[in-house]
């Protein structure tokens, strides 16, 4: 019987405008994953918006903007009652992890008296046009800004005071300048002609808050203290918009967040040298790898130099992710051109790795060469759920925490993602029922419970990879301290570079690999002896195909 001639699946036609899509969202976005954020919100009707989350080391530091606050309906709301501002709490738990908390569900934070982490609340009043600022907790932040002047000569004596400081203050913020006075008064000045005065023994103070036509506006600068050092959510709250009957308005703010090595997250800043380390060692894998296939080329199939170009595009994928951190960590925002590269290599990941491994568990090139329907309905499922997993992906980094977008985009890619994960499982587990099935026919038995064997162990291999990179990383994210969140990352790294390894050595293409043991075709060997015995063809030497599928041995029929 004449072999089937191998055919490389394809990518179906349908997705073509899927992947056009996904290049022009390449070219077109700009990076905002920075850590100079710019949110712009109109007709925004939630009464919290989560702003962003950061963590801060000692003298960390902190600007927020508030450039443009619009109500159109401030007539119809009562501030008494319903408050408006901002708040900035320290945090035992990633907010990219869990979005909300239930907390923020039964009352306004803005309302709150007491806390046991450090929580500062700006809360804005219209009425009076000022911040009112309650600090909550144990905690030694500096805070910054333009205080609200009561019409004293008290008053008046401590604002020519602040700008006494600030006419002395220099372009380094990390330098605060401060002057005593008799009532324990002490002020503290900031670059672009900020300054606050504040009473150690106060809790509660008092910024300007500036009215532009129709819209509001205030700023402040926050100095991380020793003591105060974590993991920091800054959200706004509108908490009138609690009740059904909400009222849109519109907000502008510009956020810069800093710690003292670079703008990035104390949990990532470790990052860009993990991800250049894991590429060398990716780089390294792939390079035996090509050894290996080049030693034993006459047992060489093509998923093979999949698997190849696989580890090679991981590589690449991290080096480009480092390239990206390191201009965050130095710029406060990625430069373009890398982002794009990351992003179209990452892409290509993303589709290499399931792909190559939905190939594996179907058993194609190695015992078969063409796949059934439900097998090809697994590539038709899995193909498009990995590039919606990709859009989503590049739309997360993309887009500002505070958009309303990001929490659905993010939702989209953890199912989408969970949705592939599952899909690759099916042709594994319908490849060990069929194995199970034959492996009690007469002849066969030997070689079914090999290939049996080997499925089982890529299944188990399979489960346990998705279970470290989705469960088990996620849990270590939220247990560990938030300057040790980065084990996330280099768990998942680790533990894919392991899933790797073990793939490659299961199915190696080597003379010992049981995999590649296995006839090819059951029904040639046993035409041959069918053949062989009838002596038509004695003395007659043929050409077969060794187990291999690759060499070609002379042999005489007896």
């Amino acid at each position: 019987m004449a072999r089937s001639p191998a055919t490389t699946p394809c990518v179906p036609l349908n997705l073509v405008p899927l992947l056009l899509l996904l290049f022009f969202v390449l070219l077109l976005g700009s990076p905002c994953g920075a850590r100079k954020h710019r949110l712009l919100l109109k007709n925004e009707t939630r009464y919290v918006v989560h702003l962003n989350t950061f963590g801060f080391f000692a003298n960390g530091t902190l600007d927020v903007h508030l450039q443009a606050l619009s109500l159109p309906r401030e007539k119809e709301m009562d501030f008494s009652k319903h408050q408006v501002g901002f708040s900035l709490v320290r945090s035992q738990v990633n907010r990219d992890v869990f979005s909300y908390t239930t907390g923020d569900a039964k009352v306004c934070q803005l309302t709150k008296t007491s806390s046991v982490e450090p929580l500062l609340l700006f809360v804005i009043d219209i009425k009076n046009t000022r911040v009112n600022v309650t600090s909550l907790g144990q905690q030694d932040n500096i805070l910054a800004a333009l205080e609200k002047m009561e019409p004293t000569g008290s008053g008046s004596r401590r604002r020519r005071e602040a700008d006494a400081g600030v006419g002395n203050m220099g372009h380094n913020s990390d330098n605060l300048q401060t002057s005593g006075s008799q009532s324990g008064t002490v002020i503290k000045a900031l670059p672009d002609g900020m300054a606050f005065v504040s009473q150690p023994s106060s809790k509660n103070r008092t910024l300007a808050l500036q009215k532009i036509g129709n819209s509001y506006n205030f700023s402040f600068h926050l100095k991380i203290g020793s003591m105060s050092e974590g993991l920091y959510n800054l959200n706004f709250h509108n908490c009138f918009n609690r009740n059904p009957r909400g009222y849109p308005y519109s907000l502008s703010v510009g956020i810069v967040e800093k710690n003292p090595g670079g703008y990035l997250s104390a949990a990532d800043i470790p990052l860009p040298l993990l991800y250049i380390s894991m590429a060398a060692i990716f780089f390294s894998a792939a390079m035996v790898w090509v050894h290996t296939l080049l030693k034993h080329r006459f047992s060489v199939f093509k998923i093979h130099w999949l698997m190849a170009a696989l580890a090679f595009t991981k590589s690449v994928s991290l080096v480009f992710h480092s390239i990206n951190y390191h201009f965050i960590n130095t710029e406060g925002h990625p430069i373009e051109a890398w982002a794009v590269m990351y992003y179209i290599t990452h892409l290509l990941k993303g589709a290499l790795l399931f792909i190559t491994l939905a190939l594996i568990g179907t058993g194609w090139a190695f015992v078969k060469y063409i796949l059934s329907d439900k097998e090809k309905k697994i590539f038709m499922i899995v193909i498009p759920l990995q590039v919606l997993a990709n859009v989503a992906y590049i739309i997360i980094e993309e887009t500002e925490e505070g958009s309303s977008d990001y929490v659905l985009w993010k939702e989209v890619l953890f199912l989408v993602d969970l949705l592939c994960c599952g899909a690759i499982l099916f042709p594994v587990v319908w490849s060990i029922r069929h194995l199970q099935d034959a492996s009690g026919t007469d002849g066969k038995a030997a070689m079914n419970l090999e290939k049996l064997k080997l499925f089982r162990h890529y299944y188990v291999m399979i489960v346990c990879y998705i279970y470290f990179t989705r469960i088990i990383a996620i849990l270590l994210q939220v247990t560990m301290p938030f300057q040790w969140q980065w084990l996330y990352e280099f768990l998942v790294e680790v533990s894919t570079f392991v899933f790797f390894v073990l793939t490659g050595y299961k199915f190696r293409p080597a003379s010992n690999n049981p995999y590649l043991q296995l006839p090819q075709d059951e029904e040639d060997v046993e035409m041959d002896e069918v053949v062989t015995e009838s002596g038509a063809l004695e003395g007659v030497s043929k050409v077969k195909k060794t187990l291999n599928g690759r060499e070609r041995q002379r042999e005489v029929a007896l």
